[in-house]
């Protein structure tokens, strides 16, 4: 049976170093969602992929996201894919020891709804979005 990783939020993924790739799609999203023109969006919280193929977010000088408050996403609602898709569509050894995500044995059937819901909203667990005032299940 699959193994699906419930998200609880426990904000491990957005503290450690690495890169978070935007694509126009997801520069146009965040931006409408911070109230900013694209191009103040990316100037503020964008720097150029050391590949110098395209852009990823800006990370804190201590390597956490420059989305993370506290405990919390503050683009939670429209967080890019690759956020979303953590740990279930990607991951790297190890992760568990990082990420409190509750590993769930589920069929294949149960597998695919939880990985759209994914796609769609970021999470399967049920958990307030304070940025907008829903609960997200």
């Amino acid at each position: 049976m699959p193994v699906f990783y419930e998200c609880q939020r426990c904000t491990a993924c957005c503290r450690w170093p690495g890169q978070v790739r935007l694509d126009d799609d997801t520069i146009s999203r965040l931006a409408v969602f911070l109230q900013l023109s694209e191009h103040d969006f990316i100037q503020r919280y964008t720097r150029l992929r050391p590949d110098r193929r395209g852009l990823a977010l800006r990370d804190k000088a201590n390597g956490e996201c420059i989305f993370l408050e506290g405990d919390n996403c503050a683009v939670q609602s429209v967080k890019p894919q690759q956020c979303r898709d953590f740990p279930n569509l990607w991951n790297f050894p190890g992760f568990e020891k990082l990420c409190r995500a509750l590993p769930r044995q589920v069929d294949a059937g149960e597998f695919e709804r939880r990985i759209a819901q994914v796609r769609l909203v970021g999470s399967t667990s049920t958990v307030n979005d304070t940025s907008s005032g829903n609960t997200m299940a």
